[in-house]
């Protein structure tokens, strides 16, 4: 956003008193007016977080910074905390504003708020982006508040007090604290004001590192979860699910036996399975095993890799025809990928007496609740939602099917419910990355490109989450012509960093019957990886340098600076044994600029190295990670959340994937599905985050992935002399003897002591 967007000025903004017993704060912010002229790149004039943004600002006003009596600020975030770290970004700009200790700000999740309708979505890496200035704008509107009332009280012009550790104090070192003027500084009215923000020069708390602020309550185990929760009468649940792919349950054989075990209160056949609630988890466990369900077939049944490969053969949008100049191609296939969130699927909900109440970790609250609404039969503003902190997410909280189904069995039986999916559930029947190919083209003469075409092709993406939503809302003001909508999300959210020619990226989707998902980084990790091993094939077509065919070929001052710290801070070019190499890879997405320098390890002894029940592969033995986040707000946070993408990057490099085989996916748990693991993480790891380059925050809960996937691919190629055309990897070999689908929940393990 502009600041001339408000129309008041570089530095001065909107904002509301909002009439209340106590002070109570909001932004005004309108949106900016369409860009105009010529970009090299759609990305340039407009991209997924600018429409995200765009679509928030309108209810910006309805967000409220509160100080209460005991001088705490309160506010309730309308986006899902899921480990990124952002109720502590949050809190660290409230305190930035008013001038308070950052354990004296109580950021609180919102339950879902219709009102808000856009302004209440997670993902997209677009929080601290879209939030950054509202919240700001609402707390400098508190502060001025604090500031007058403090005037009245003190008789000494507001122009002369300031701020410090959550009181106003005056030139004669009077101090009053923000709690006692809670009262005073409250408004009986709700009007508008005009306020300043604090100077970026002047800035005492962001982009200074800070833990967590829940980092106490997260290792010591106080903090609350979905199945923390003690709400009255709920009772453990789980479901006993189909041996393929949302096959449905037809008849139950011993539904009065199971119902007859002890413990257990209720079976029901709900819409996904056959739902058990017992007084344990461990006694759900039993009962779904025991369960003896015919099932009808799902909607892959029979179907195997092979059978999706061919699908996705088959829509691919042609290249067209090859030109007469020197060409480097590749086919690279990219394989189902599961989520790999610590916390399972999860879910309380009571439906009784007319009304709905739900708890879950949700980032799309609103589309959730109205959801759950339409299911049940129920008007929306019977329907509350609860959002609840949750455990990991990279994408897969944006759905809500574990709340629909507490919620559907909740009815049914007519009691509250604390319904988990088991570990098996998330990775067979759960959101799944989905298998694509990626075929690449560029066209060269010597070492000048003169075109690049992609042609990305996948099973589709699932996106009735909310992000759709935004994007058809704000069809009419996009340059976009008549793009599908699959399409225009897919230009949206590519940026092209690179000089490539006349260049072309188009997205094929098909096959709709499984449960896809906006995985963590959505369709950068592929594009990214598959662009960049191209441009390491012509590199090495032309004898050039990696390293520098890349530099020369940027546009973009912040790409190259990360690309160049990378190569000096991870002597690029240094000698390697034979066997081991470098790879490096850029990506720029979310208005941030990232790159990765890897050394890889293939050396016989290493890919061969005895681990049970795996397979080892190759290591990558060494990370240098450079960040351009526009303006950082806590560079403590960026550092972990580029370390977590890091090692998503590595898995979908190496290890990481499903095998699809007769309408089921193999795998069941973190036993077989193999996410890094403590012999492919790197020893050496470092994460540079570059000086500020904006006066505005760019996204970063994604940004890793795609650069560390392209790096450590581009590291592999150079060091076995071979480009890797299939993801991951080691996809090939199934290192594991498949747990059954029948029944679905494998047995609980008996002796921990040989494992």
């Amino acid at each position: 956003m502009t600041a001339q967007s408000t129309g008041v000025g570089r530095r001065r903004f909107l904002g509301y008193v909002l009439a209340a017993p106590t002070l109570v704060a909001a932004a005004q912010l309108l949106p900016a007016p369409a860009a105009a002229g010529e970009a090299a790149d759609i990305t340039e004039l407009v991209d997924l977080n600018d429409l995200m943004t765009v679509a928030a600002l309108p209810t910006s006003g309805l967000i409220r910074v509160e100080v209460g009596g005991d001088g705490t600020v309160s506010f309730a975030l309308p986006r899902a905390e899921v480990g990124q770290g952002i109720t502590t970004s949050t809190a660290m700009l409230i305190a930035e504003e008013l001038a308070v200790p950052l354990d004296r700000v109580r950021v609180t999740l919102a339950d879902a708020r219709p009102e808000l309708i856009f302004n209440q979505l997670t993902g997209g890496s677009n929080t601290t982006i879209a939030t950054y200035t509202p919240i700001r704008v609402a707390a400098a509107v508190a502060r001025q508040r604090l500031l007058a009332a403090a005037s009245a009280e003190l008789g000494v012009p507001a122009g002369g007090l300031t701020m410090k550790d959550g009181a106003v104090v005056g030139p004669a070192g009077q101090s009053i604290g923000i709690g006692a003027l809670a009262a005073e500084a409250a408004s009986a009215t709700t009007h508008q004001v005009q306020v300043e923000l604090t100077q970026r020069r002047s800035f005492a708390v962001i982009g200074r590192p800070h833990g967590r602020v829940d980092a106490r309550d997260a290792v010591t185990g106080r903090k609350t979860f979905t199945m923390d929760l003690d709400v009255p009468g709920a009772k453990p649940a789980m479901v006993c699910r189909p041996p393929t792919i949302n096959g449905k349950a037809g008849s139950v054989a011993n539904l009065a036996e199971v119902a007859a075990m002890p413990g257990v209160t209720d079976v029901a056949v709900i819409s996904t399975g056959v739902a058990v609630r017992a007084d344990t988890f461990g006694q759900c466990i039993d009962a779904v095993r025991a369960l003896r369900v015919t099932w009808r077939p799902g909607t892959v049944a029979g179907r195997s890799d092979d059978d999706v490969l061919r699908d996705l053969r088959a829509a691919e949008i042609p290249l067209g025809i090859r030109p007469p100049t020197p060409v480097v191609e590749g086919l690279f296939t990219f394989y189902f990928r599961g989520n790999s969130a610590l916390e399972t699927n999860c879910a309380i909900a009571d439906v009784r007496d007319g009304r709905a109440e739900i708890w879950s970790s949700l980032k799309s609250p609103i589309v959730a609740q109205q959801a759950i609404a339409a299911r049940l039969g129920l008007p929306q503003d019977r329907v509350t939602v609860h959002v609840t902190e949750g455990g990991g997410s990279f994408g897969r909280k944006l759905f809500f099917d574990a709340a629909l189904e507490a919620a559907e069995l909740s009815q049914k039986i007519g009691k509250a419910v604390k319904l988990m999916w088991h570990r098996a559930d998330d990775v067979r029947q759960g959101r799944v990355h989905p298998m694509v190919t990626s075929r690449v083209r560029l066209s060269h003469l010597g070492d000048t490109v003169l075109g690049y075409q992609q042609r990305h092709t996948g099973v589709s993406t699932d996106l009735g989450h909310g992000l759709g939503e935004i994007i058809t809302a704000l069809a009419a003001r996009l340059p976009v012509g008549d793009m599908t909508f699959a399409q225009t999300f897919f230009h949206f959210s590519q940026s092209m960093p690179y000089t490539l020619g006349v260049s072309s990226r188009l997205l094929s989707e098909t096959g709709k019957g499984f449960n896809t998902g906006s995985m963590r980084n959505v369709y950068s990790p592929d594009v990214t990886c598959a662009r960049e091993l191209i441009l390491d094939q012509l590199a090495a077509r032309t004898r050039k340098d990696p390293y520098r065919l890349r530099r020369g070929l940027l546009h973009d001052a912040r790409a190259r600076a990360v690309l160049d710290r990378v190569a000096e801070a991870g002597s690029w070019g240094r000698a390697m044994p034979a066997g081991t190499a470098q790879g490096i890879a850029l990506h720029t997405e979310y208005k941030s600029a990232s790159a990765a320098l890897v050394e890889i390890d293939c050396r016989p002894a290493t890919v061969g190295r005895p681990i049970r029940d795996g397979v080892t592969g190759p290591r990558v033995t060494k990370v240098v990670f450079a960040v351009d986040a526009g303006l950082t707000v806590n560079p403590r946070g960026l550092e972990a959340q580029m370390t977590g993408g890091i090692m998503d990057g590595i898995a979908l490099a190496l290890t990481s994937s499903l095998h699809l085989r007769d309408g089921a996916f193999l795998e069941a748990s973190w036993d077989d599905y193999f996410y890094t693991r403590q012999w492919n993480t790197p020893p050496d790891v470092r994460v540079i985050i570059m000086p500020d380059t904006s006066d505005q925050p760019g996204g970063a809960g994604e940004l890793a992935v795609a650069a560390s996937m392209a790096a450590v691919a581009c590291a592999y190629g150079r060091a076995t002399g071979t480009m890797p055309t299939t993801f991951p990897i080691n996809h090939g070999t199934l290192s594991f003897t498949p747990k059954p689908t029948v029944p679905p929940v494998p047995p609980s393990p008996v002796d921990g002591l040989t494992r």
